[in-house]
């Protein structure tokens, strides 16, 4: 019988689970499926289905890509929360969506060829295109990404289901619009998609910031620092040199570094 009991939910309380463990070491996923849904990189554990329990899912949705797989999501805050390939007797689950110490550690990073351009290698851009995973929600930002800002707080963390990358946007042009937003503890509001569950903006004081993952290669941006690290999950750990903070009062570029 599994020996241990690990509780996890969204950002907005409306999906509550157990899973009961051994839980798999943490895989992050860099796909661009993986990396539109949760707005930069995936990180999930896995347990047998049969060791999931749902203590709350009124608001759970799933979503398929492809025939292969269901992604799971809540439609009250866009968390993403649960991956499950076709027939599979195992489900994935967020390490972001976990409450608490989960003793894990990432053990291997699928699909790096995938990845965004702004953390792994940087490219020249004029403008960013974007678009959720369904295609529902598709814009335009007019200028390259510049810094992205890594933020590793705990509604980011449950929302994206590892931690999020964002870059502030001076305008957005919109060519297609199906969204949802949620307001957090904090007052900003994330946008997503309803339909896929893709991060897309998050905007506080007036300032809106663009999920970089559903961006499209090349952005002209890269990975500048990360903020609110006393808040990220145990399983992993900022190994690039980067700025830190724990708040988020690193100063931009052409300032005070």
């Amino acid at each position: 019988m599994p020996s241990e009991v690990h509780s996890g939910a969204c950002l907005c309380g409306g999906v509550q689970f157990t899973a009961l463990g051994p839980l798999r070491p943490v895989i992050a996923c860099h796909c661009t499926q993986c990396r539109k849904q949760s707005g930069h990189v995936w990180a999930a554990t896995s347990v047998p289905a049969t060791h999931l329990h749902m203590q709350k899912m009124e608001t759970l949705r799933w979503y398929s890509a492809t025939d292969h797989a269901r992604r799971g999501f809540c439609s009250g805050c866009g968390a993403f929360l649960f991956w499950r390939a076709t027939g599979s007797p195992d489900i994935s689950i967020a390490a972001g969506a976990l409450e608490g110490p989960t003793g894990l550690t990432i053990a291997e990073d699928w699909y790096l060829d995938d990845a965004g351009d702004y953390y792994t290698t940087p490219r020249l851009a004029d403008e960013v295109q974007g678009a959720c995973l369904c295609g529902a929600n598709r814009f335009t930002v007019p200028h390259a990404m510049g810094p992205v800002w890594a933020c590793h707080c705990t509604q980011c963390r449950k929302t994206s289901g590892h931690y999020s990358a964002s870059f502030d946007a001076e305008a957005i042009t919109w060519h297609a619009r199906a969204s949802a937003t949620h307001t957090g503890p904090n007052g900003g509001v994330r946008e997503f998609c309803l339909t896929c569950g893709s991060g897309l903006t998050f905007t506080k004081e007036g300032v809106t910031s663009v999920e970089a993952g559903v961006c499209e290669n090349p952005t002209g941006g890269h990975l500048y620092a990360h903020v609110f690290v006393g808040e990220k999950g145990d399983y992993y750990q900022i190994a690039d040199g980067l700025p830190q903070s724990l708040a988020d009062d690193i100063a931009t570029e052409g300032t005070q570094a």
